[in-house]
């Protein structure tokens, strides 16, 4: 995948959301990180707050969808106030179908890619890796 200066790179999963910018150019990509913000938890996920039972998600996984809704509405303010202009998400699986249930329209406009993948706690040089190989 080819990464423009100063794209974004969010590596999420159910507890932790890194961010890297793209501090080199489109050919010879270069991951800086970006200071983690603080995410809200409690915006509920798809799960809702139903009690656990076979059909309902556990208290855990409740808690990892409401910290991918929540990372998913300060990516959302980000590139609504223009501070994010070009996106790559980064995340397991599971949490990457969470974040795409609340995708705002704005953040759809600048997603340039998508990896199902767990990286959090991987290396920058491996999370670059993996954008290069998308």
């Amino acid at each position: 995948m080819i990464l423009p200066k100063h794209a974004t790179v969010a590596v999420a999963d159910g507890e932790k959301l890194r961010l890297f910018r793209n501090t080199g150019d489109a050919i010879n990509p270069s991951l800086t990180a970006v200071d983690h913000p603080a995410i809200d938890g409690g915006n509920g996920g798809s799960g809702g707050r139903h009690h656990s039972s076979s059909a309902n998600p556990d208290d855990s996984r409740q808690q990892e969808d409401g910290y991918a809704a929540g990372s998913a509405a300060w990516l959302n303010r980000q590139v609504l106030e223009k501070t994010i202009e070009a996106l790559v998400i980064i995340a397991s699986p599971k949490t990457l179908g969470e974040l795409r249930r609340h995708y705002h329209k704005a953040l759809q406009a600048v997603l340039l890619g998508e990896i199902g993948k767990d990286l959090t706690g991987r290396p920058v040089g491996e999370i670059a890796a993996a954008v290069a190989a998308a």
